[in-house]
């Protein structure tokens, strides 16, 4: 900070100087033409060390952003003519532009990127991707200011190498009409002559060439993309959607909304992985174990302890009660109601723009999209274990149908996987009865939370009696009659048995990519992408959901799907980059863990500065009420600031907590607004005011109480 002080202090002490000096006196028109005239004798008799002059001159006046450079560049251009006035003056302007730049991005950048660096990282991201881009239209346009394109590109991620070429060429057409008009400095009245309005919309035209090139690049690159095939004159449907679930759901119901014609293709269930398989399944699964464990500790509520009656066959119908009561939402007759054509059957590109679709009850028929969005989902990925066949597994889909007629839940039950979904399963089949044996080969369990996240959690599981073993892979399966074990081995070979009767494979879950014609397109579906606007090779067929990532969240899910639909219907005249900047995320353990924004790991793996502030569930009236005083609430803040840049929850009803958070972050207000709100009492919402106290505290300034204190004792005499 001192070396920046000093740095700071000698460039003001030299502009200082250049004015006091008298120096900006020669930075007009008539002192211009004086300087011709001066400079004459040193034109003919010491052209190189009067050019040396000059460009040293040149670039010290652009680097310390002094005003003046056009008018150097006329100087230049009346003593050393078109050809060599171009040259010293394109160069020069060029070095200075860069030492400026450098220097601004040694003074300011860190600090601005520290204080703004969430809100800049849209920002950040789009100029390391397309950075030569923007400075080259900028460079072209006059009318934006010099220096001030120097200073703001310094505070961008674009490199030092491609600000230095692109600002060379991006300046050659000024810096050869004010060159130009420099050789002919006699004929000169005033410099508003040298840019008439008919040229500077011609530099406005240069500037919106590189951005109308891009476009027409685009263009031409998709229509090669699609030269195979012939374009439809007429199509059937705006928008064809293939997969009912989350993100085909939305999809269908906005072009709905705005009067498009949508068809909508689901092979299998409405609602998809969600309703079915995923979210409302689980979480009804959920809320049974957990009334299971509070009756089991019955103590804690002032009642007796008792063993709860486990009536699993009773507990499965319950989920499908439960997945029939939510069904209408997602239903064809809902659907077709909103104005969507729903088929029922698979959909397989056929060409860019048709799809054919194998219906339900066999036949076939063809439908041509302008636009389509693929929503396939994702499914659980299985490992590929020698003898897993053999042994049988379940997924997080299959479980609910396999288990549905069993009149307990699985007797020693071994879950493969440490993630949300397995910790989740884990917990609640414990709780249900399992003998439970959770196996991750990583150090920790919830690896992508914070380590004393990932330790409360698996604290809780280990309550509830789930046997966590980490650290250990998985090398096979083996099956002798009706025992079933895995072989596994530690970091040092050394191996161990795990015997069980239920193997459960919940490591992740893989895109469903195959079966609906995209390799016929080129389209790579070993890994799907989609640009930032969800678009594949042909900007016309888009992804959302599962299928794409990179967060497989229903609610993520939702909210790309907006994107791919308004996308795909005006992504001709408009288009939409998707917001990944605030992603909620909760993990259905007891007691919840929920997280938006950084954690610390990733503020430190990013080098982000930050402050942690952290409150105590334990603490708070309403969760001693409901005897859950357990948990935590840790927020990062900007250092000295209460700019939120991350929140993690461990405690019930974390998931409902951390919506002020989203709230708050999405519209920048910081911790003061929350602890300025009023929450109600008691309620689990207090915590939130809680730990934005615990931040007010910690930065109240001591010496401010020191005269806080001599003030009353002064009031009271």
């Amino acid at each position: 900070m001192i070396k920046k002080m000093v740095f700071l202090s000698l460039i003001a002490a030299a502009v200082v100087a250049f004015f006091a000096l008298g120096f900006n006196q020669y930075l007009s028109l008539e002192g211009v033409k004086q300087l011709q005239i001066d400079l004459a004798s040193w034109r003919a008799d010491r052209p190189l060390i009067l050019a040396l002059i000059l460009f040293v001159s040149y670039v010290l006046i652009t680097a310390l952003s002094l005003p003046g450079a056009a008018v150097m560049t006329l100087l230049v251009g009346a003593i050393f003519g078109l050809g060599w006035g171009l040259l010293i003056a394109s160069f020069a302007s060029s070095i200075g532009a860069t030492l400026a730049f450098l220097m601004t991005r040694y003074v300011l950048r860190d600090t601005i990127q520290a204080r703004f660096g969430e809100r800049l990282k849209a920002i950040n991201e789009g100029v390391a991707r397309e950075g030569s881009f923007y400075l080259f239209s900028l460079r072209l346009v006059p009318l934006f200011p010099f220096f001030l394109i120097n200073m703001l590109m310094a505070l961008t991620p674009l490199k030092l190498r491609q600000f230095y070429w692109v600002s060379q060429l991006g300046m050659l057409p000024g810096t050869l009409v004010y060159v130009n008009a420099g050789s002919q400095l006699s004929e000169l009245t005033s410099l508003s002559g040298i840019l008439s309005p008919s040229l500077l919309f011609s530099f406005v035209l240069l500037g919106v060439f590189p951005l109308v090139a891009k476009k027409i690049l685009g263009w031409l690159r998709a229509k090669q993309a699609s030269a195979r095939w012939s374009r439809p004159k007429k199509f059937d449907r705006n928008l064809i959607v293939i997969g009912g679930g989350a993100a085909g759901l939305v999809s269908a119901y906005i072009a709905a909304a705005v009067k498009a014609k949508v068809t909508l293709i689901e092979a299998h269930k409405m609602g998809g992985d969600c309703l079915n398989y995923g979210c409302v399944p689980s979480k009804a699964l959920i809320k049974t174990a957990k009334i299971a464990a509070q009756q089991r500790h019955g103590e804690r509520y002032g009642l007796s302890a008792s063993e709860p009656r486990i009536d699993f066959r009773r507990i499965m119908a319950r989920i499908q009660d439960v997945i029939a009561r939510i069904e209408p939402h997602d239903s064809v007759e809902r659907y077709t109601e909103l104005g969507v054509e729903v088929l029922q059957g698979y959909g397989r590109l056929i060409d860019p723009w048709t799809v054919e679709i194998t219906l339900n009850s066999g036949e076939v028929q063809k439908l041509t999209g302008r636009a389509i969005v693929i929503a396939a989902g994702a499914e659980p990925a299985v490992p590929p274990l020698p003898g897993l066949e053999d042994v049988g597994y379940l997924t997080s889909d299959t479980l609910w149908s396999a288990l549905a007629e069993e009149e307990s839940a699985p007797k020693r039950l071994l879950v493969l996987g440490g993630g949300p979904i397995g910790c989740e399963l884990a917990q609640s089949f414990a709780r249900l009865g399992s003998s439970v044996t959770q196996l991750e080969m990583l150090p920790r369990i919830m690896i992508r939370e914070d380590e004393d996240v990932a330790a409360a959690v698996a604290e809780s599981l280990s309550s509830d009696g789930v046997n966590i073993i980490t650290g250990m892979r998985a090398i096979r399966c083996e099956r002798n009659g009706q025992q079933k074990r895995m072989v596994v081995c530690d970091a040092n070979d050394v191996e161990q048995i795990i015997e069980f009767d239920t193997l459960l494979c919940a490591v992740g879950r893989k895109p469903r990519s195959k079966g609906y014609g995209l390799e016929n397109l080129d389209i790579d579906t070993s890994k799907l992408e989609g640009n930032d606007y969800l678009e594949t090779r042909f900007p016309h067929i888009l992804l959302a959901g599962d299928v794409v990532g990179p967060y497989q969240f229903t609610h993520v899910a939702a909210h790309q799907a907006w994107y791919a639909a308004v996308n795909g219907l005006f992504g001709d005249f408009k288009k939409f980059k998707v917001d990944y900047s605030l992603i909620p995320r909760v993990t259905y353990v007891d007691p919840e863990v929920a997280r938006v924004g950084l954690s610390e790991a990733e503020a430190i793996e990013q080098d982000i500065a930050f402050e942690v502030t952290r409150y105590g569930i334990d603490d708070l009236d309403r969760a001693i009420c409901d005897s859950q005083a357990e948990g935590f609430i840790k927020v990062l803040t900007v250092p000295n600031k209460d700019r939120i840049l991350g929140v993690t929850i461990v405690g019930a009803q974390a998931g409902e907590l951390l919506a002020e958070y989203v709230l708050a972050m999405k519209h920048g207000l910081g911790l003061k607004k929350i602890l300025a709100t009023i929450h109600s009492y008691p309620s689990m919402a207090e915590a939130n005011k809680y730990v934005a106290g615990e931040w007010q505290k910690a930065h109240t300034p001591q010496w401010a109480l020191l005269w806080l204190t001599k003030f009353h004792t002064w009031r009271r005499g």
